[in-house]
């Protein structure tokens, strides 16, 4: 008899399958946070994990600061200087919008999980994917062809499919309370957090020229604060028991924190050099591939709703980033172009065109 590491149920063989059965029955949730929690409910404050996870990545940027400076060549603007630090933490004052918008979303993950259902939370950040093409569009002037709006909402598609399977049998309405405050979670946790990521890649474009790490230095650093002061509030409304950092810890909230934190530096090299929307891509087809891990090494089942997901979300990438969705638009503005240079040769051309005696003559004779 064994036990199981998540569910704590008991399998009498440690075969894949019974291993994949218990992998089953909680594969729609995510593991490190339901792992976290003790008897339904979590021990430790949630704000505490966040603030950790802000520390733990403000220390692996200044790791990072230091060994990008010693391989500095002569000659270049050292990033240790103060009046590096200074001038730099006035350019990126823009990067407090999506600290603090992470701050909010990362608390209410928690929140999400502790009075929704796992496989509604799901669906429902699905939607982040239109939202954040929404927001790119208005705030970055970011241009998207037909071809890639339907790509979008082919990967919106994808996932839901993908995901059909989780929901528990007779849930109606997606598993959601229609009341008001349902509406409202709802509401906040697709549009903070696609906002928080178009904000944080427009802050970090805009100071393209400023250290990578420099920049992460100044958002995780604006994160631990706005943490903090969650701490400092949630101490005065709960009384200063609460302000404990450390107090019901566990191995898988360490887990967790370490987890949140690489997750978090990774996003910030594609918030830079790439783009959302790709980061979107990127965790999809990242989840893709664990499914696919699952099924050789756990024995996990593949059903037919994950192939036709995964063939749906590869069919919407390449026509996204196919040379066709983008040509598209070249193309009309190409042909625009052509014929308004086209119609001002012309009249260019009337204009100069100096109307001769002969050509006064009528062409056949009278």
């Amino acid at each position: 008899m064994i036990e199981c590491s998540v569910c704590h149920s008991k399998l009498v063989s440690p075969s894949s399958k019974a291993v994949s059965r218990a992998y089953d029955r909680h594969r729609s949730k995510p593991v490190l946070v339901y792992m976290s929690k003790v008897d339904g409910r979590f021990k430790f404050s949630p704000i505490s994990v966040n603030f950790l996870t802000e520390v733990a990545k403000v220390f692996f940027a200044i790791l990072m600061l230091i060994i990008q400076a010693r391989r500095q060549k002569v000659g270049e603007k050292p990033l240790l200087s103060i009046s590096t630090f200074i001038q730099a933490a006035r350019s990126n004052k823009l990067l407090a919008v999506p600290a603090l918008l992470y701050a909010i979303n990362n608390y209410l993950k928690f929140i999400m999980q502790l009075y929704f259902n796992p496989a509604t939370v799901k669906m429902l950040s699905n939607l982040k994917v239109l939202v954040i093409a929404v927001l790119l569009r208005f705030i970055m002037r970011r241009r998207f062809s037909i071809i890639q709006w339907e790509a979008l909402a082919l990967l919106l598609i994808g996932i839901t499919i993908n995901q059909l399977k989780s929901f528990p049998e007779g849930t109606t309405a997606l598993g959601l309370p229609v009341t008001t405050v349902a509406y409202v979670y709802t509401l906040i946790f697709v549009t903070v957090p696609s906002m928080a990521s178009v904000f944080n890649e427009y802050a970090l474009k805009s100071q393209y020229d400023t250290s990578i790490y420099l920049q992460n230095l100044f958002l995780y650093g604006y994160g631990a604060l706005f943490n903090f002061l969650g701490i400092i509030g949630s101490a005065i409304f709960k009384g200063p028991s609460s302000f404990n950092i450390l107090e019901g810890h566990s191995r898988a909230t360490m887990l967790l924190i370490c987890n949140n934190a690489a997750q978090g530096i990774l996003s910030s090299f594609f918030f830079k050099y790439a783009d959302t929307i790709l980061k979107k891509y990127s965790s999809t087809v990242a989840t893709i591939f664990t499914g696919i891990a699952s099924a050789i090494f756990v024995g996990h089942t593949l059903t037919i709703n994950f192939v036709l997901g995964i063939s749906v979300v590869f069919i919407s990438m390449h026509q996204f980033f196919s040379p066709l969705a983008k040509a598209k638009d070249d193309q009309q503005m190409g042909s625009r172009e052509s014929s308004f240079i086209n119609m001002a040769a012309g009249a260019n051309e009337e204009a100069s065109h100096r109307v001769g005696p002969d050509e006064r003559q009528p062409l056949l004779p009278t």
